[in-house]
């Protein structure tokens, strides 16, 4: 156990196919006007196509950086189903939360999806803080600035979360019923794996990691350096040499077929005071809108999926859907599995909003 979590720890992987697919993502994104990283995105805008619309609003002073994708033919004195998209730990607003963007406005749909406050192009210091409190109070904000789109159906107004976004997401929608439908997609819950380990493979060291945080806060409050954790970057070889599907192919994914600049793993370690106290299976019992959740079959973060379904006792219907043969990260990008989710959102909005 202590090897497995020592390993989890680094977090990485990659392969010579994976390689290869690197190496033509990364060019791409050098041509991509938005900085898009992920496969078939936008790279202008056309009339009579899905536009993207960069933006940016305040939370408390801290600036936001979003992009809203809008439908072919997109008519601002029409009104349209509308879904905010919460993006991965790590992840940024460029990848796999602004591609199930686009695909949803394929559908007919606006969508907007914002990069975190404290990450990505959005302001805030210290950078890469990362605590739930922000991460929710981020969807509320999606849900203010696309209420006043021109075009927007505040009455088909539906979440996406994705991963840790996902999480989020449903504490988001426990209280904030502006969203009448609501799904996530590999959900994973920040809380329950900062505090136990993923796989509970740190059950032993709470305290320890507690006591970490706590003295990273104390520095920080005093005016000292900033403290970060996730900061590896093992060697390819050291990256084919992880257990878990969810990291290996998580930073073959996040810093090698589709790395963005400013996507990162990198937190600050005072940000476990809040990360390990929080939990995304609380209050579920408050979610009464319909439900749906996404998962790999294959999955090893299936469990946090499962355990959250479980306990959504109120809502007026809900679904666990898994995608067949899928692993956590390979529903980000592999396109037979995000034409099923996708196929299934949209199926699931239809009838809901």
């Amino acid at each position: 156990m202590k090897k497995l979590t020592s390993i989890i720890a680094l977090a990485i992987s990659i392969g010579a196919t994976e390689n290869t697919q690197a190496q033509s993502a990364l060019k791409e994104q050098g041509k991509n006007p938005f900085t898009l990283v992920y496969d078939g995105a936008i790279i202008k805008n056309e009339k009579g196509k899905v536009n993207i619309h960069p933006v940016s609003y305040d939370i408390g002073g801290v600036k936001i950086a979003a992009n809203i994708y809008t439908p072919a033919g997109f008519n601002p004195a029409k009104k349209y189903p509308t879904v905010a998209v919460a993006h991965p730990n790590g992840g940024v607003k460029e990848q796999v939360a602004g591609l199930y963007a686009q695909r949803l406005a394929e559908e007919g749909y606006i969508t907007i999806v914002a990069d975190a406050a404290y990450q990505g192009a959005s302001g805030g210091t210290p950078r890469n803080t990362d605590k739930p409190a922000n991460r929710i109070a981020d969807i509320h904000a999606m849900a203010d600035y696309i209420s006043g789109f021109k075009g927007t159906d505040t009455a088909k107004l539906a979440l996406l979360g994705i991963c840790g976004g996902g999480g989020y997401a449903l504490k988001a929608a426990q209280a904030d019923k502006r969203f009448k439908a609501v799904a996530t997609l590999s959900m994973f819950n920040s809380g329950e794996v900062r505090r136990n380990g993923f796989l509970n493979s740190q059950v032993a060291t709470i305290q320890q990691r507690l006591k970490q945080a706590s003295d990273a806060r104390a520095q920080e409050a005093a005016g000292g350096e900033i403290v970060y954790v996730g900061t590896a970057s093992p060697t390819d070889e050291e990256i084919a040499k992880i257990p878990t599907d969810l990291y290996r192919e998580g930073y073959i994914y996040y810093y090698r077929s589709y790395a963005h600049p400013n996507s990162t793993f990198k937190y600050t370690m005072s940000s476990l005071m809040d990360l390990m106290t929080f939990d995304a299976n609380t209050n579920m019992d408050l979610i009464n809108q319909p439900l749906l959740m996404i998962a790999g079959s294959k999955a090893d973060t299936k469990y946090m999926t499962d355990e959250a379904f479980e306990k959504a006792t109120n809502t007026r219907n809900k679904e666990l859907f898994l995608l067949d043969g899928a692993t956590h990260i390979q529903t980000y990008w592999k396109p037979v599995y995000v034409a099923q989710a996708v196929n299934k959102l949209v199926n699931f909005y239809q009838v809901n909003l």
